[in-house]
């Protein structure tokens, strides 16, 4: 048996909908014996850390929302069937579509790559002087004032007036937020 030359196209699906899609075609393709016509489906992926309740949670979301990445070959019936899949709206490109180029596949893939191994960064710019709003903590509803910051620690020395004084205390980026 020859090797059926594989493409990567863009498969446009419902936001939000784009896991369930994956799992559909997945169990679908080894239903129907389509293992030969279609290897891969990628949902471009990237991890964020948010702050609940002071703590830092991790969670991974569509980086390109309502897309799936799908390396297939569309002959004969394989673009039917992948059109007409649940939450499917169809493919970039519409009844013609276009393969992206070995760039841009390389492009969206080492994005995903880079996003993974370095899941700790998260940028948040403070500037000293800025009044900011405790959100976490004992002095949670206090505001204050930055005096210092400590990227390295990724903590802030804030000034609060407790009790008509103004006392230093030493916080998380993550137990404060922006005014």
């Amino acid at each position: 048996m020859s090797e059926i030359e594989k493409k990567f196209y863009v498969l446009r699906a419902v936001n939000g909908k784009e896991n369930k899609v994956k799992e559909y075609l997945e169990a679908e393709i080894k239903n129907n014996g389509l293992e030969e016509y279609i290897s891969q489906i990628i949902i471009p992926t990237e991890k964020i850390i948010q702050n609940r309740n002071g703590k830092k949670v991790h969670k991974e979301r569509a980086f390109l929302p309502g897309y799936i990445i799908i390396e297939a070959a569309l002959v004969g019936e394989v673009m039917h069937f992948l059109k007409n899949v649940n939450f499917v709206i169809g493919f970039l490109g519409g009844n013609n579509p276009v393969p992206l180029r070995p760039a841009e596949v390389s492009r969206i893939l080492g994005k995903a790559d880079e996003l993974q191994v370095q899941p700790e960064e998260f940028d948040i710019d403070y500037i000293v002087g800025e009044t900011i709003k405790i959100n976490f903590g004992p002095f949670t509803g206090f505001h204050g004032e930055i005096e210092e910051i400590y990227p390295d620690k990724k903590k802030l020395k804030v000034m609060v007036k407790i009790f008509g004084r103004k006392s230093p205390l030493e916080l998380g980026y993550l137990q404060v937020e922006k005014e």
